[in-house]
């Protein structure tokens, strides 16, 4: 059972002070530009997008140093059928196995993990190779929808409607063998993950959803609680029995359509700014977090440039925020205000 009130915030604060200080000092920023996850084009040029965003230069004003390894790149499979109506189920597994590679390795090197989608499909490499360093994981994630269809219960087949399947342990036995998943195996278990913002959730995720128990937030609780309590009760939920790195995952769906119009599938009623950003503090201020997914952004589907930028400026700032950065300013640290230099100085000088 999660602490709650004083005790707990006790708690929190005693993890961040350890944990502040062993974080990683250094960003690993990497880009996915994969879209077979779903059906609408664009959104694999959603890791340029939020480069041009500015989001290398403004990690680089805060105390990390920031190394952008740059874009996977992914082989087109000219034979890629349906299986069991799950579409571009060999593209979506093999690129999910080079990108749970490729974030194993900088995540193992002692970086934070930055990934830029791409469509959400990209999960299910990003966490398990997160997972695979970091084994007692737990994931928060931000979005309009679940994810959490299996194949069976999908309505469209989209792989970005189903990665968190793929990874709970409670699920196996519901997962048929998909072809290119061999790799992979679940990792996670139903306790360690929280859904915030959700809105938009279909019939068999919802019976998942409550049948194991899983914590989640929709838009009606934030707006009943307030989205200081809502993430007081999720960190408590995630990091009462023990101190462990957090994957966020946020889909910039997650956001209403008017902050982040340039998405695949919009639905009214999303996040405000201030409150994603305090959700992304609140995050930083526990001193774990270890890996964000930043995806969906797809700047074909802006109505114009002015709402691409708008939403690629969004996403910088949640990874910015996530990583830092405050509202009371995006700078590295001072640790001593400089004096004025005294007539003797000036004269060595």
């Amino acid at each position: 059972m999660a602490l709650r009130g004083p005790l707990s915030r006790l708690l929190r604060t005693q993890l961040r002070r350890t944990s502040q200080q062993s974080r990683p000092q250094s960003v690993a920023v990497l880009g996915a530009p994969f879209s077979k996850g779903q059906k609408r084009g664009g959104v694999e040029h959603g890791p340029k997008v939020i480069r041009d965003a500015g989001l290398i230069e403004r990690l680089s004003t805060l105390d990390y140093s920031v190394h952008d390894f740059g874009d996977l790149s992914f082989h087109h499979l000219e034979q890629d059928e349906p299986y069991m109506d799950v579409k571009f189920p060999r593209s979506v597994g093999a690129a999910s196995k080079k990108l749970s590679s490729a974030v194993s390795r900088a995540v193992g090197a002692g970086h934070t993990l930055v990934m830029l989608g791409g469509d959400h499909s990209l999960a299910i490499g990003s966490v398990s190779g997160h997972a695979q360093q970091c084994p007692d994981l737990c994931v928060i994630w931000v979005d309009a929808h679940a994810d959490i269809n299996t194949p069976m219960t999908s309505p469209s087949g989209n792989l970005h409607g189903q990665p968190v399947a793929f990874m709970l342990k409670e699920l196996q036995d519901k997962m048929p063998d998909i072809p290119g998943f061999s790799w992979t195996k679940p990792f996670l278990s139903s306790r360690d993950l929280v859904y915030v913002g959700l809105r938009d959730v279909d019939p068999g995720e919802h019976h998942i959803l409550k049948n194991l128990g899983i914590q989640y937030f929709t838009m009606r609780d934030i707006d009943r609680l307030g989205i200081q309590r809502v993430m007081e009760v999720a960190l408590d939920h995630l990091l009462a029995r023990k101190q462990r790195p957090i994957h966020l995952s946020f889909d910039i769906d997650a956001f209403d359509p008017s902050l982040a119009p340039a998405t695949g599938t919009p639905v009214n009623g999303g996040l405000t700014y201030r409150e994603g950003i305090y959700l992304t503090e609140e995050i930083h201020n526990t001193g774990l977090l270890s890996a964000i997914d930043l995806v969906e952004v797809n700047p074909i589907l802006g109505p114009n440039q002015e709402a691409v930028e708008a939403t690629a400026s969004l996403a910088v700032d949640v990874i910015a925020s996530s990583l830092g950065q405050t509202r009371e300013g995006a700078h590295a640290s001072i640790h001593s205000i400089p004096a004025e230099k005294s007539d003797t100085e000036q004269l060595c000088l």
